[in-house]
């Protein structure tokens, strides 16, 4: 019989949204009785000023040659070291 039960209740977003009413979240209510003494603070960007951005990057074609440097290196060295070894 628990089966029937189940198909008896019938849970859907129409149901909840029409609750009478909605409790805030812990956050919302914190933030609520925060903001009653201090106002709340403005809005902040999501990303950083674009003039600090560029300052410490390199461009995109030093850094490409850097890294098929390196890459150019690694080859050579295993080159350089199975010419050496013994068969």
């Amino acid at each position: 019989m628990p089966d029937r039960e189940d198909e008896e209740r019938e849970y859907d977003l129409r149901w909840a949204e029409g609750a009478a009413h909605k409790e805030p979240s812990a956050r919302a209510r914190m933030l609520a009785a925060r903001w009653k003494e201090n106002p709340p603070p403005g809005p902040v960007p999501f990303r950083a000023d674009p003039d600090h951005v560029g300052s410490g990057r390199r461009s995109s074609w030093v850094s490409t040659a850097v890294v098929l440097g390196c890459v150019a290196a690694v080859i050579v060295l295993l080159g350089y070291i199975n010419f050496r070894a013994p068969y």
